[in-house]
């Protein structure tokens, strides 16, 4: 199955006589003053690129049919793909889900966030301060989902030497949900090496649910309810035993 990328939406010029109006809106616009449907209108922008290209809201979606439901999230199925569900100790909740595919992890949570504003730019702050005290390395770049982090973080080798480990953080923020990804191995480093799960992330489906909470909350993850009742098709991914969940890339 092959994945494409979206394309990154550009600012149009206007080409006829700009009115006073025309102007102030602009502005508005440049500092952030203006909303649509409440909502300021570059995250509106955002929003509209998200709901073409992906990660997608339950809403935008036809039907559920074909995707293993994780509550939280809807994932699509594909040939040599792995789920590992995380679990917290304390709480033996689900905290998130990593899918592994052709050597490469990506772990994905999904939170609640305002309905009027995002929270990717200051979790990467947030990301940054954490990798930071830890002695580690942050660098912002532009890439296929808009502002991305790389960290590398002090990690010994096998042969006793101090090297780093290298996680790429992406985030997209969509109506009411944050969903963050992190890539490990190969694709945290190499594009081509990520396109296989960069191509999974865009499919994801995100369930909200209508239930006030509070912003950064976790949205429940769970088992796929028909795990034990019925086999799975052969495309469906396979599902690992939950295990510990994650470290430094917590957020809230």
């Amino acid at each position: 199955m092959v994945f494409g990328r979206g394309r990154k939406a550009k600012q149009e010029q206007l080409t006829g006589p700009e009115t006073a109006q025309d102007a102030a809106a602009q502005e508005a616009v440049a500092d952030g003053t203006a909303t649509v449907d409440g909502m300021p209108a570059g995250n509106a922008a955002k929003t509209a690129g998200r709901a073409a290209t992906g990660p997608f809201d339950v809403s935008e979606i036809e039907a559920q049919d074909g995707y293993v439901d994780l509550g939280a999230l809807l994932i699509a199925p594909r040939e040599g793909l792995q789920l590992r569900l995380e679990v917290e100790e304390a709480s033996q909740r689900v905290v998130a889900v990593t899918m592994d595919l052709e050597g490469s992890s990506l772990q994905l949570q999904a939170f609640a966030a305002p309905r009027s504003e995002g929270l990717w730019d200051e979790i990467r702050e947030q990301i940054g301060q954490s990798v930071g005290s830890q002695g580690g390395q942050v660098e912002e770049i532009e890439g296929s989902f808009g502002t991305e982090l790389v960290a590398k973080l002090p990690a010994g080798a096998a042969d006793g030497s101090q090297g780093y480990r290298v996680a790429r953080f992406i985030g997209v923020d969509g109506p009411r949900w944050f969903l963050r990804g992190v890539f490990g191995g190969e694709a945290a480093l190499d594009r081509d090496a990520a396109a296989g799960l960069e191509g999974l992330f865009r499919q994801i489906v995100v369930v909200r649910g209508e239930n006030p909470m509070p912003p950064r909350d976790l949205l429940q993850l769970r088992l796929p309810k028909d795990t034990a009742a019925a086999p799975a098709p052969q495309s469906a991914p396979d599902l690992e035993q939950p295990e510990r969940g994650p470290e430094i890339t917590q957020i809230g």
